[in-house]
């Protein structure tokens, strides 16, 4: 199966249609830049933002916006500045609970799901409860048909990519798994997730 192909129409409206049944605030959009200034008009000035490891966010410049622009408090700039061994669980308290907290996801099904893996999970507590609201921008590539086919794009297609992501930015020896794996099968808090369909090939 080709899983970095867009989504038809018909799978996106499905997906938005389930995803806004099940608690979470879905739209579309047509390009990354659409999405970065959409991303940019939802969150206030000056607010504190958690902008998540993603080549999603990269790709349409919104890590840089966060953490350059000046017009947020950037939690990860803030990480950035303390010494893990003295403050580790200051700084996993800072990525747990931020305010606003921005990313994106692995897998959203025509029947309502988002799917994350992690090897570390450390962006997972700050999605599941701890931040006070969540965006995730996804390329329409992601979609699929259900759970089970995202767990197979996961696999055959989102772990090889990070897998030599990794490598490239870190060097040999680098190692990648899918250690957690987290299912949004639903939200209960009223306008907490926003996602938005980007139509491009974002991400992996």
């Amino acid at each position: 199966m080709a899983w970095d192909t867009l989504a038809d129409r018909d799978s996106i409206d499905w997906a938005i249609s389930a995803l806004n049944e099940y608690g979470m605030n879905a739209s579309l959009v047509q390009t990354g830049a659409e999405a970065r200034e959409k991303v940019l008009s939802i969150i206030p000035a000056s607010d504190e933002v958690m902008n998540m490891t993603s080549m999603t966010l990269t790709d349409i410049g919104l890590d840089k916006d966060i953490m350059e622009s000046g017009r947020y408090q950037a939690t990860r700039n803030a990480l950035a500045k303390m010494d893990r061994k003295t403050q580790e669980l200051e700084m996993q308290r800072l990525g747990a609970a931020p305010p606003w907290a921005i990313g994106s996801v692995h897998a959203v099904t025509e029947d309502g799901s988002a799917m994350l893996a992690s090897k570390t999970g450390s962006q997972m507590a700050a999605y599941v409860y701890g931040a006070l609201k969540v965006i995730w921008v996804v390329g329409a590539q992601k979609i699929v048909a259900d759970s089970d086919e995202g767990i197979k794009r996961i696999y055959e297609w989102s772990l090889p990519h990070e897998r030599q992501r990794a490598l490239e930015a870190y060097g040999p020896g680098t190692t990648t798994a899918v250690n957690k794996l987290l299912i949004f099968n639903g939200e209960q808090a009223k306008d907490r997730i926003s996602i938005i369909l980007v139509n491009e090939v974002l991400g992996v």
